[in-house]
């Protein structure tokens, strides 16, 4: 049963009620049953649906770019063209243009980011799914802690340890008696909140996406099975699921594409000590 089938139910036994009206949908549907559960070495997994449409976007990424680059030709057919333009576009505009010179190396990396974020995106407008991964914190707040250990451990890796935090600690043409508030900030600016709000902002579009578009399909669907005057109101409640239909797909890119570039910034920091 989808997200917005589980509203429905909540709907209709609404109506069901004489005195009952419109509910809304909760964050109840971001936390479903699960479908199974088992223990692995001591600890409890569960699967739920939202784990499933993981998985199936996760496949569905994975067998495009297979099948992209299977039979690569001088012309390129229509999946390798996606493939080489999608690629491309995070090799160029981000490893290349953001990172820097010592940039290339990182493409296949942001590469999989882009296109791992951008598929779980998707199925918030999938039929069947119709909710994104990504609008569960868990989710980003992972892919943020796996970005945060892959910065800091290229940091040391090209800076030494010690110059690495001494950069960040101590900004070069920075007062001294300063550094008694620039330090923590500092620290706490790039081994706290830039993990977090990488993670925050991700999850923050995709829930509120998710939540108005469901939203505005139930209540188009509500306000059509009322016997007042409401029904008037029903088309335009469609219309505006439609509309956030299309809106929410820039914001599917669009939030893939921010998640890759702020990575990139990241690493930019970390392949080139500052000056």
């Amino acid at each position: 049963m989808t997200s917005s089938a589980h509203a429905l139910g909540d709907v209709l036994a609404v109506e069901s009620d004489p005195g009952g009206g419109f509910t809304p949908p909760g964050i109840g549907e971001f936390y479903p049953e699960a479908l199974t559960s088992f223990s692995l070495l001591g600890v409890d997994f569960e699967i739920t649906r939202i784990t499933l449409i993981a998985w199936v976007a996760t496949a569905a990424m994975i067998a495009l770019l297979v099948a992209a680059v299977r039979k690569p030709q001088i012309v390129p057919g229509k999946l390798q063209f996606i493939g080489e333009t999608g690629y491309s576009f995070v090799r160029d505009g981000i490893a290349r243009d953001v990172v820097g010179p010592k940039g290339l190396p990182f493409a296949p990396f942001l590469a999989s980011l882009f296109f791992f974020i951008l598929a779980n995106n998707l199925m918030a407008i999938i039929p069947l799914a119709q909710i994104s991964p990504m609008s569960k914190f868990a989710f980003p707040l992972v892919l943020a802690l796996i970005c945060w250990v892959v910065y800091i451990a290229v940091g040391i890796k090209n800076q030494g340890l010690w110059p690495y935090f001494r950069d960040i600690m101590f900004l070069p043409g920075v007062p001294k008696p300063m550094y008694i508030l620039i330090t923590p900030l500092e620290l706490l600016q790039n081994f706290i909140v830039r993990p977090f709000t990488l993670a925050i902002r991700l999850f923050a579009n995709m829930f509120a996406g998710h939540m108005l578009l469901v939203t505005f399909a139930l209540g188009a669907t509500y306000l059509l099975s009322v016997d007042n005057f409401s029904v008037i109101f029903g088309p335009v409640s469609a219309l505006m699921a439609i509309v956030m239909t299309f809106f929410e797909l820039l914001v599917i890119f669009l939030q893939a594409y921010v998640f890759t570039m702020l990575m990139g910034t990241y690493l930019n920091g970390s392949v080139e000590a500052a000056h």
